[in-house]
């Protein structure tokens, strides 16, 4: 049976690979960090852009043109801690640009995550400014979730 601080330091892990296949564009992999009815959450989403994924495939189809669109490493990871080692709380930014423009894409982000106790991701809210996107692929962000 994992401790608290195996099963918090496997979440953690868990995270710190979910930004590094994102940045190097390995959503296949990245799709592997959750668990099968995986959610994806965007509180801050805007009316065009989904406020909530559910399931490996879907989550797939969201995020398999990110590579296409971003150009993006993350940086300045910290952890908060938290009482339950499931629970990871995360500040980062990214330092990057969109493909399609050459606009910066500088975010800064912090994300609530839950995760099984083998480090899969049950849930992941994403708090992100929506308003640096859309003026980084001088788009509408549906634009980007559909294509």
């Amino acid at each position: 049976m994992n401790t608290k601080e195996q099963i918090r330091k496997e979440a953690q892990t868990t995270f710190k690979n979910h930004l590094k296949y994102l940045s190097s564009g390995r959503i296949k992999e990245w799709i592997e960090l959750f668990t099968e009815d995986g959610v994806l959450e965007f509180p801050y989403a805007p009316v065009d852009f989904p406020k909530f994924v559910k399931g490996k495939k879907d989550l797939y189809q969201y995020m398999k043109n990110f590579p296409e669109h971003f150009k993006v490493d993350f940086e300045n990871l910290h952890f908060h801690p938290t009482e339950e080692p499931t629970l990871v709380i995360a500040e980062f930014s990214s330092n990057g640009y969109a493909i399609s423009t050459r606009n910066p894409y500088l975010q800064k982000y912090i994300s609530v995550v839950t995760t099984d106790t083998e480090g899969k991701i049950i849930r992941y809210v994403d708090f992100w400014n929506p308003m640096v996107a859309m003026d980084a692929i001088n788009a509408p962000l549906g634009d980007f979730a559909q294509k």
